[in-house]
């Protein structure tokens, strides 16, 4: 009798251990989807880019994405360029934010910034800083 109680009672744990692990798995699913700020990436024809601003963003999307966060106030290592254009200064170095002042850090580097000017062509800069006014 002793051993039938002690199966029955491990049946009744391994029974309600599969719902416990589900109802762990939808809370974890539903904390990562109430978590997740990503959205879906937008075409270059929903933000209007020209052919220019479509090939600074495949520039963009080479060399600058890893550090730099194009469409959010919230950086990665290097600061986000949401906006770098708007603002009268450039936010770490404190230079005025114009097209001479970026195109310089871009081809010289900056700080913890690599430059780009032995990789990236004059055209390749040209582009980079038309997809730049578009954030």
């Amino acid at each position: 009798m002793e051993s039938f109680s002690r199966f029955s009672n491990q049946q009744a744990t391994i029974k309600n251990q599969p719902s416990s692990v589900r109802g762990l798995a939808i809370f974890l699913l539903l904390l990562l989807l109430a978590a997740c700020t990503a959205e879906r990436r937008k075409t270059d024809a929903e933000l209007g880019l020209t052919p220019q601003q479509s090939a600074g963003r495949k520039v963009y999307d080479a060399y600058c994405d890893r550090c730099h966060e194009p469409y959010s106030s919230r950086g990665k290592q290097g600061p986000s360029l949401k906006g770098i254009f708007r603002r009268s200064f450039l936010p770490l170095s404190g230079l005025p934010a114009n097209d001479d002042r970026v195109a310089e850090i871009i081809r010289f580097g900056r700080s913890k910034m690599p430059g780009y000017g032995q990789v990236l062509s004059q055209q390749q800069v040209e582009d980079l800083l038309a997809y730049l006014h578009t954030l």
